[in-house]
């Protein structure tokens, strides 16, 4: 039986990429998707056409009971979740006098939040089974901080700590659990910046260019294999040297 990976925000971005990586090699794909229906049903289908088992599986990462209702899903349809891929997230600009108390929880919900409820859902089957690989997402500005991001960074810096804190946590149980940090990667979270903003970036990242999905998919699928069965509670830049 394939080994299968569990997505959430699975229906754009960087979790459409790793969904795309992950089948390539041989997975299973549970495809979790928020309000993204149509597109997360569009990239099932071009999964299964390719030979894939994938499911898509509705959920709302910040609201506990969902979770718990996709993991339960999940498991009834594949019968075993080996990799948890926690991507989904959202972003928003704004000086921290003017965040609101509702967009400072709607943040910490879900980008921490999310992770939080994602991992207790299906650590109780990964140590049962003595086995499983965590991968969760952060950001750049979750290492380093951000102006204008600050309910952002809070959020994403929280994800790590969470991540190192659970590694120790899970380790004796066989379960690896480690942090991907993105840079600027070319997905719609940057479609409010401005060509000139976006040229500015690029121009401010050693590697002198903006990154994609697919190599943020790739770290997470080295992050999820065998050659990292020794690799736990760290955090992985994907970031063209951005974070130096």
């Amino acid at each position: 039986m394939p080994e299968t990976v569990v997505i959430t925000g699975a229906s754009r971005g960087i979790g459409r990429a790793c969904a795309e990586a992950f089948a390539a090699a041989g997975y299973s794909v549970a495809a979790c998707y928020h309000q993204s229906a149509a597109a997360a049903e569009e990239l099932v289908r071009g999964l299964r056409a390719a030979g894939t088992d994938a499911e898509a599986f509705c959920c709302d990462v910040a609201e506990p009971d969902s979770v718990r209702r996709m993991a339960d899903a999940v498991l009834a349809r594949f019968g075993r979740a080996d990799v948890l891929i926690a991507n989904a997230g959202i972003a928003q600009q704004k000086l921290l006098c003017d965040i609101t108390d509702a967009e400072w929880r709607r943040m910490t919900d879900v980008c921490t939040g999310g992770v939080f409820y994602s991992c207790r859902a299906f650590l109780p089957h990964m140590i049962r089974r003595g086995s499983g690989s965590i991968v969760t997402v952060s950001s750049v500005w979750g290492v380093r901080g951000a102006a204008c991001e600050a309910h952002y960074s809070a959020a994403k810096a929280a994800v790590i700590g969470l991540t190192k804190a659970l590694a120790k946590e899970v380790g004796p149980s066989g379960i690896t659990v480690n942090c991907i940090a993105p840079g600027v990667i070319d997905t719609d979270m940057c479609a409010g910046f401005s060509g000139e903003d976006m040229r500015e970036l690029a121009e401010s990242t050693p590697l002198g260019r903006i990154g994609t999905p697919q190599e943020v998919a790739a770290a997470a699928l080295f992050l999820a294999s065998p050659a990292a069965g020794f690799i736990t509670g760290q955090v992985l830049g994907v970031d063209g040297g951005f974070g130096l």
